[in-house]
């Protein structure tokens, strides 16, 4: 028992103020254990059960045979991730004589079936060799989080079972941190930020910290992070400002290589990927699967579809097309279909001859944008829902979209 005593006690979540235990006397670790509690007559509960008839509560026996049964429990699960104990229930109790002041209860406690994350145990209390008070608990067992003694973690944040904070690791009051993540050391957590389960922060990453904006001025502005992903080191996440909307948001599952940048008021959905060094200026929207490769920079305000690939280096000043290659910087232009990603992601080949036919119009004809968009709609043969959403992004785009050729015949030669 590393905690001692009382730092085992501790994990048990309802218990009353004062220990009701006083020693250990047997231990069979994982299996039994007997402790004593000797009964004074200097316990507060007395004075209120009963004036002139002291005895004590049969619900503060269980109690006391419960945090028995919490010293077992948590010493047969040392070496595992922090856990903290709660009782369940109280299953066939029977409470055969009083206990009075000056008693000395032998509480004994034998752990039963586990189910999960659910323990029966057996529990009895006797004073000189009679039988007092017996029950069967049911004990459920949660983890909890692991702060390091050296992490700095406001009283008001919320951190989630399972958790683990690393030293030096900075958290603030307004944070909200699921369960099963880790916070590496030397990380900084703050701001109105909320951060969902089995996320990882690595060390010296910056998360939900004041925009880098000279109209922001101290609003309270949010950062909301999704599931499952995984922020390396050196990455700096913002939060909002009010002018863009207020929140920044970040979706489930995505990966974020060491000092990636994502700037204030941006949407960034699921299963994307950012190379080292990529940056997200202000505003901007990147939609799900996307990968946005190394030292790549994407201007305020632009988007990037869905399934797309920006290669590394590139900088994107307009939106770049879903499903396609965006790469270069002077300026950055389109190399076909994301052929690679999409099969990938498991895209039929009909509907990759569908994109195909749609990418053609746009990069190869000598049609302007509203003219190949309106062949695309008209050609039967490229219905499609993805070809679709194609259409609606290019005619929702404010700034414009990337449809400079990258080069001549270049789907053919990928094939």
């Amino acid at each position: 028992m590393n905690d001692g005593l009382p730092g085992v006690l501790d994990r048990l979540c309802h218990r009353y103020p004062s220990l009701l235990v006083d020693t250990v006397a047997e231990h069979e670790p994982g299996k039994r254990m007997v402790a004593v509690k000797n009964v004074s007559v200097n316990e507060e509960f007395f004075a209120g059960h009963f004036p002139g008839k002291p005895l004590m509560p049969a619900v503060l026996m269980i109690e006391a045979l419960t945090q028995v049964a919490t010293i077992l429990l948590l010493d047969r699960l040392s070496g595992r991730p922090p856990a903290r104990v709660h009782l369940r229930g109280v299953d066939h109790a029977k409470f055969r004589k009083h206990v009075v002041p000056g008693d000395r209860l032998r509480l004994e406690v034998t752990l039963g079936a586990v189910r999960g994350t659910l323990v029966r145990a057996n529990a009895t209390a006797q004073v000189d060799g009679q039988m007092v008070a017996e029950a069967e608990l049911v004990l459920v067992v949660t983890p909890t989080a692991d702060v390091d003694p050296l992490a700095r973690v406001h009283a008001g944040a919320v951190i989630g079972e399972g958790t683990t904070v690393g030293a030096f690791a900075v958290i603030g009051p307004q944070v909200r941190i699921g369960r099963g993540c880790t916070i590496g050391a030397s990380a900084i957590v703050d701001g109105h930020t909320t951060i969902g389960d089995g996320t990882e922060v690595f060390p010296f990453a910056s998360i939900g910290l004041p925009p880098q904006d000279l109209k922001y001025k101290g609003e309270d502005t949010r950062l909301v992070i999704g599931e499952r992903n995984i922020f390396r080191e050196f990455v700096t996440i913002h939060r909002g400002t009010a002018g863009g909307g207020g929140v920044t948001t970040i979706g489930h599952r995505n990966l974020f290589m060491n000092y990636v940048h994502v700037a204030h008021d941006c949407h960034v959905g699921d299963e994307t990927i950012f190379g080292p060094h990529a940056t997200l200026g202000g505003h901007v929207s990147v939609a799900d699967y996307v990968n946005v490769s190394a030292g790549s920079a994407v201007h305020q305000f632009c988007r990037v579809g869905p399934y797309a690939f920006i290669g590394g280096y590139s900088v994107v000043t307009k939106d770049a097309l879903p499903y396609g290659r965006t790469v270069g910087s002077r300026p950055a232009r389109v190399f076909g279909l994301n052929l690679i990603g999409l099969r990938r992601r498991g895209f039929s080949d009909e509907t990759l001859r569908k994109l195909r036919g749609a990418y053609r119009y746009l990069t190869q004809s000598k049609l302007n944008t509203t003219q190949a968009v309106a062949k695309i709609e008209q050609d039967a043969a490229l219905s499609c829902p993805e070809v679709e959403s194609l259409v609606q992004f290019i005619r929702t785009a404010s700034r414009g979209v990337i449809l400079r050729r990258g080069g001549k015949r270049i789907e053919e030669s990928e094939d």
